[in-house]
């Protein structure tokens, strides 16, 4: 083949290696305890070999943290309802929802206890989410809060809630946090 015809594969090996790790550390989480995470024990329910692992992650808390990217990112919907209390209300309500799923909330334990770079693989999508309906409200002529702002006094209280209460984010709670938020960024 020349330079001109060869082309890259589509997937390939390597994202079916990426797909089956990701999938063995989701199910080992579930599973419990997260002291039992290790990477041998990764690779052999992924079915790979424990040096493929450790050169593509290096540790287990970089494999978390991807995991945890891949699974926050592009999984809520960014409102656009034509006002910023009903996108906060509407994004409140479907982050307090995800973050309810015990699987989603043991895979959030475990990544924010693997070490520094866990807190920002569960919040970075947020942090994009919360920018996205800022600006949306900046662009309909609105005043919005900063995201470090919103991100304080609104994903502040729902992980706190869903990590270690392990209480419900009700719709009642999810309304009064956006309407107090709301009323103080004024």
């Amino acid at each position: 083949m020349t330079e001109a015809t060869v082309q890259t594969r589509p997937g390939g090996r390597s994202a079916r290696v990426r797909a089956a790790v990701h999938h063995a550390a989701e199910e080992l989480i579930a599973e419990g305890p997260t002291e039992a995470l290790t990477i041998p024990a990764i690779a052999a329910r992924a079915d790979v070999h424990p040096t493929t692992v450790y050169r593509r992650w290096g540790s287990v808390a970089q494999l978390l943290a991807d995991v945890a990217t891949s699974r926050f990112s592009g999984d809520i919907v960014v409102p656009d309802s034509g006002s910023l209390a009903g996108d906060l209300l509407r994004w409140v309500s479907d982050v307090a929802a995800d973050v309810a799923d015990p699987d989603v909330l043991a895979l959030m334990r475990a990544t924010i206890g693997s070490g520094p770079e866990g807190g920002c693989a569960c919040i970075a999508d947020r942090h994009a989410q919360l920018a996205a309906i800022i600006e949306h409200e900046r662009a309909r002529g609105g005043t919005a809060p900063t995201v470090e702002r919103a991100a304080d006094a609104l994903l502040g209280p729902l992980y706190y809630r869903a990590i270690f209460t392990g209480e419900p984010a009700s719709a009642d709670w999810a309304r009064d946090l956006v309407t107090d938020f709301l009323a103080k960024a004024q």
